[in-house]
């Protein structure tokens, strides 16, 4: 080790306290330190060493066992006992050589062990290494608060962004519950006219009421979709084992009316029991069935809803023949009002997989989409598996 290694980071000097009730021993230890570059600093009893260590927090002490008095394993105790001192290492000098006495060092608090008569290049290894470790665990320790620090910083934020997030979804939800009446109002007012005073109408009177009557609708279809994506969380049911080929079935009888007009097939390999929001499961496959319907193209529409185990429960399917979604389009259809098509070619709101995806992510899942535009879609997503304490 070189003299600017007796430096630390900030080139301050690094000192060491020698502790000996012997001058001659005090010399030549002290000698050789300085001469490495180190600031030497000495005592020659454990109390002196004591008041010392405190006042002047050397990096290192070198300490005598067998003093008058208080002996080092009595002094080194004392000093691990000070919060000013307890860090400080220590290394014990002795002539001592058995055993019982080392582990009583070590007991002690001290980090190793140098014996008499002292060798000056093993007692400057011993140092070198002792202050690297030292230096070293300060620099962890001082990362590791450094470290909590951020966590604690980051836990805070993360805790008013959630209050924040509960508080808009509330928002939300109070806001488009409220509006449904008044578009209603809107809605069957405008139909009134339109029955009531239909003959003293022109052709432009029929066609601007038709478009005030499909906006209302429209709105209506929109906060709908709102508030079943302010659900998932605001009105969430707690999970529970859930079979997934019923609730299947039941997103079937509810798009009857959408497949016989469509023309299309459903087919259902063997879906398993989930740990679930039968509900939101609900919303979740009647979402993507209905959606692998809507957007067919000139073949009638076959769908296919399958399941295989994964590494993270269940890993669910919903494939289709239907136009496809091209691949720079992959993550933008899982975002909140993202649309693909115009409202005449296909009519919706740009809130479905949205929903999916928020629901997929509340039972811990993932949800994407495998497709060629043309060649029909895969949608993929992950659903948790019933413990097997739980099954039924």
């Amino acid at each position: 080790m070189t003299a600017s290694a007796a430096s630390d980071a900030q080139g301050a000097v690094r000192s060491i306290l020698i502790v000996d009730d012997v001058s001659v021993n005090l010399q030549l230890v002290t000698a050789q330190l300085e001469a490495r570059g180190y600031l030497a600093l000495v005592a020659r009893s454990g109390r002196e060493a004591i008041q010392r260590a405190e006042f002047a927090q050397p990096d290192l002490i070198l300490l005598d066992v067998v003093m008058p008095g208080m002996d080092g394993f009595e002094t080194c105790r004392r000093l691990k006992q000070s919060d000013v001192t307890r860090d400080i290492p220590v290394i014990f000098m002795t002539a001592l050589t058995e055993t019982d006495d080392k582990v009583e060092g070590f007991r002690a608090g001290g980090v190793d062990y140098v014996t008499k008569p002292l060798n000056a290049e093993e007692v400057l290894a011993r140092v070198d290494t002792h202050l690297t470790l030292y230096a070293l665990r300060q620099q962890l320790a001082a990362q590791n608060q450094q470290l909590r620090q951020e966590i604690a910083a980051r836990e805070q934020v993360q805790a008013a962004l959630r209050r924040s997030n509960a508080e808009l979804e509330q928002l939300a939800y109070v806001a488009s519950h409220d509006m449904q009446e008044p578009l209603r109002m809107i809605a069957s007012y405008l139909q009134l006219v339109a029955d009531r005073y239909g003959d003293a109408l022109d052709a432009d009177g029929h066609e601007f009421i038709g478009y005030a009557v499909d906006g209302a609708k429209r709105m209506q279809a929109l906060i709908s979709d709102m508030l079943a994506y302010s659900r998932v969380s605001t009105r969430a049911r707690p999970f529970q084992p859930t079979d997934s080929a019923r609730i299947v079935a039941t997103a079937e009888r509810h798009l009857q009316i959408a497949i016989e007009e469509g023309g299309a097939e459903i087919e259902r390999g063997e879906l398993p029991v989930v740990l679930g929001d039968e509900v939101q499961l609900l919303q979740l496959f009647q979402n993507l069935i209905g959606n692998a319907i809507k957007f067919r193209g000139q073949a009638p529409p076959r769908v296919r809803v399958t399941a295989e185990p994964a590494d993270d429960g269940w890993c669910f399917s919903v494939g289709d023949n239907g136009i496809g979604i091209a691949p720079e389009y992959f993550e933008r259809i899982f975002v909140l009002f993202q649309r693909l098509h115009g409202r005449k070619e296909y009519p919706g709101t740009g809130i479905g997989l949205a929903l999916c995806k928020r629901i997929v992510e509340r039972h811990g899942g993932r949800i994407w989409v495998e497709s060629t535009a043309g060649q029909g879609s895969v949608f993929r997503f992950t659903l948790p598996r019933v413990p097997a304490g739980e099954r039924r």
